[in-house]
């Protein structure tokens, strides 16, 4: 594996272990040029997942670029990036599962909001405004207001509405 510090193209395995329901192995590395440490993850080659876009271009699948717009919205918020890539692994578990092999990106937003909402009001604003292009203030005053009346699950999976003083 090469080095993403040094460029060396050897560096030696400190431990494996597999991760989210054991669809990957997480793996530490050690450079042996410069000495670094980093990780690596293994994932299985499934089918290929097409993303069909608004303008009806397709593109494959990307995680990272799931992953980097969530980490946008929860920028400067008290969400790890652990957290961060439980839902990107859920999402892309879910997708895999539905055995598509395209789905349309309206599909994917729709998802990572449901997620963000359960983790945190704040990201979920944020990654909501993005995606739903609100044209106006108004427009984005109404999906707060619609989050302050909507329906969470919480811890025991039974629903509660989350109140505001």
């Amino acid at each position: 594996m090469k080095c993403p510090f040094c460029g060396l193209p050897d560096s030696r395995v400190l431990d494996s272990r597999p991760v989210s329901d054991g669809n990957a192995i997480r793996r530490r590395r050690e450079c042996s040029g410069c000495g670094t440490r980093f990780t690596t993850y293994e994932r299985v080659g499934d089918f290929s997942l097409a993303v069909v876009k608004k303008d009806g271009r397709r593109e494959p699948f990307d995680r990272q670029k799931l992953l980097a717009g969530i980490v946008k919205a929860c920028q400067k918020r008290p969400v790890s990036i652990t957290q961060m890539e439980i839902i990107v692994d859920d999402i892309e578990k879910e997708l895999r599962q539905g055995m598509e092999p395209e789905v349309r990106s309206h599909q994917i937003g729709a998802m990572v909001m449901e997620r963000l909402r359960r983790l945190d009001e704040v990201a979920y604003v944020r990654f909501a405004s993005v995606y739903r292009e609100f044209r106006d203030a108004e427009s984005f005053m109404q999906e707060v207001r619609n989050l302050k009346g909507k329906p969470v699950l919480n811890q025991n999976k039974r629903l509660r509405f989350k109140r505001r003083p």
